[in-house]
């Protein structure tokens, strides 16, 4: 569960106000203009920046002013996921022990993680030695082997081609549903995903201009947000 009660944060002179409440295993693809607040948003989830005013709930818990490594979240970005000087092994062993001294049941672990992920057998590659689907995988193994019941995920497969990108949210969409895990993404392939999440947010201008299931952004009265995403959904 995730419950953002009447959040306030500036940057600069550009206000956000956000105030949701996301149910457990609930699916959420986050969609809106450049520079709305959406990426800001998951970073007020994740603990990487703190609000004005106004409470943040995880689980149940307060955690309006606990860092990220106390919070039930793990987040996976764009770019600069995984560490050039680290193998494959090495890089998701951080999510359990950063210092990777890592023990025989850790390394079975993370062997057993790589299978989910499709990546069997890439322990000791490097991350140059791999695609960037593949580096994209070795990332979100990262995040899944800390088992926290969170994801966010922000813009994590926008540089891959669309194929790359149904395969990546087909194996997201796999794994929350086999962990149990809520999952808040960030995307501007809103033509590509809809259909994947349970409920949509569309984000503009600091604040949450829509809050519903997808398929009512396809109706009549939500028009104007369709037409501010550009697109169409009469012609899809």
């Amino acid at each position: 569960m995730i419950e953002l009660n009447k959040i306030n944060y500036h940057y600069d002179n550009f206000k956000m106000h956000f105030d949701i409440k996301i149910a457990s295993k609930d699916k959420v693809l986050i969609v809106g203009p450049s520079g709305a607040g959406k990426s800001t948003l998951l970073s007020l989830i994740a603990g990487f920046i703190f609000p004005d005013s106004g409470n943040i709930l995880l689980n149940h818990q307060k955690m309006t002013n606990i860092l990220p490594g106390k919070r039930p979240v793990s987040i996976l970005f764009q770019h600069n996921n995984l560490f050039s000087h680290l193998t494959v092994e090495q890089n998701i062993g951080l999510g359990i022990r950063p210092c990777l001294t890592l023990t025989d049941c850790e390394r079975q672990t993370i062997d057993d993680m790589l299978v989910k992920v499709s990546l069997m057998g890439f322990n000791n590659r490097y991350p140059d030695q791999l695609s960037g689907g593949q580096c994209q995988r070795v990332a979100l193994a990262r995040c899944l082997i800390q088992r926290r019941p969170i994801l966010l995920l922000d813009e994590p497969f926008s540089a891959l081609d669309q194929a790359l990108r149904f395969e990546m949210l087909a194996l997201v969409n796999q794994i929350c549903d086999e962990f149990n895990l809520t999952l808040m993404m960030v995307s501007h392939h809103i033509s590509d995903f809809l259909g994947y999440f349970s409920r949509c947010l569309v984000v503009d201008n600091g604040q949450i201009v829509f809050n519903g299931l997808p398929k009512q952004l396809k109706q009549s009265e939500n028009n104007h947000i369709a037409n501010m995403l550009g697109f169409n959904f009469n012609k899809a």
